[in-house]
């Protein structure tokens, strides 16, 4: 009946919808590949240092087939995900990746688990999913491109398959030394895709304040949260819980951006609280 590990995943959401509103504050034309490549580097390489020396971490017994497939499906995530939304645009690429994940985690923990999703689960679910839709029906002409949807979907799945994947290393090894891993191993696959752009842009101070903020908070401490409450929270409920990001985006864009939502959007702001209301009180027996 304990309410923190939701709390974890919500406030480790919350520290990822900081980023949009962290990005405008980096220099037009920066490739979004090397930004997560160097937040990637920055927030697992100071984790791993730290974990080795504290020698909380064991390489010889280190659990490498679920670190590898965690680091493959969060650097596939954000590989597609942008390239989704070069293709259909900000707002499609956003509503289908993150109101397709929750549906890909309950059916990857129902197939391979055997954790059917409870119907608490489901309208909660549909309750924000409903609400992400609404949230983006003001973000300009919406551009369906069929390449960008699939792109999107898969970027989905890939966010899903990382929740789960990391629910099982959770149970063979401690929070700290299994972000460090994850996220050290993420950027050096990601490096590839970013070499091109090259770095030269994190000379300028604003870039680098921006970039460790984005590193330490939006990635070492929102994913230490969040594996924290994942010990505690099915895969399922801890993907609709994350959809708190979008909606701290929104929120954070008109009080600190001055970014406009319109009545449609601030009902589905309603519905995405009231899903993430309804999970976080009601889901709480649920938790595996």
């Amino acid at each position: 009946m304990n309410v923190l590990p939701f709390v974890f995943v919500l406030l480790a959401a919350m520290l990822w919808g900081t980023v949009g509103t962290t990005q405008t504050f980096l220099t037009e034309g920066v490739s979004p590949f090397a930004v997560a490549s160097v937040r990637s580097a920055i927030g697992g390489g100071i984790l791993l240092l730290a974990v080795i020396g504290m020698r909380k971490i064991s390489f010889r017994h280190w659990s490498w087939k679920w670190t590898i497939l965690a680091a493959l499906a969060i650097a596939l995530f954000q590989s597609l995900f942008f390239s989704s939304v070069r293709y259909t645009g900000v707002a499609v690429g956003t509503v289908v990746t993150i109101g397709s994940s929750p549906v890909f985690a309950g059916i990857i923990e129902w197939l391979f688990w055997k954790i059917r999703p409870s119907k608490l689960w489901g309208i909660a679910t549909g309750l924000a999913i409903v609400g992400c839709i609404l949230l983006f029906t003001n973000r300009g002409e919406a551009v369906v491109d069929p390449i960008g949807v699939c792109l999107a979907l898969a970027a989905g799945f890939m966010f899903a398959l990382y929740t789960n994947v990391s629910k099982q290393l959770m149970q063979r090894e401690e929070t700290l030394p299994a972000v460090a891993m994850t996220f050290t191993i993420c950027a050096v696959m990601l490096l590839p895709f970013a070499v091109g752009e090259g770095f030269s842009w994190l000379k300028e101070g604003a870039n680098f304040a921006a970039m460790l903020f984005m590193a330490l908070a939006a990635t070492s401490i929102a994913y230490l949260l969040f594996l924290s409450g994942l010990k505690k929270v099915s895969s399922s409920a801890a993907v609709t819980l994350s959809l708190a990001e979008p909606l701290t985006a929104a929120l954070l864009g008109v009080f600190l951006v001055g970014e406009y939502l319109s009545p449609l959007s601030w009902l589905g702001v309603s519905l995405l609280l009231g899903g993430i209301v309804v999970l976080t009180f009601g889901g709480r027996k649920a938790t595996s």
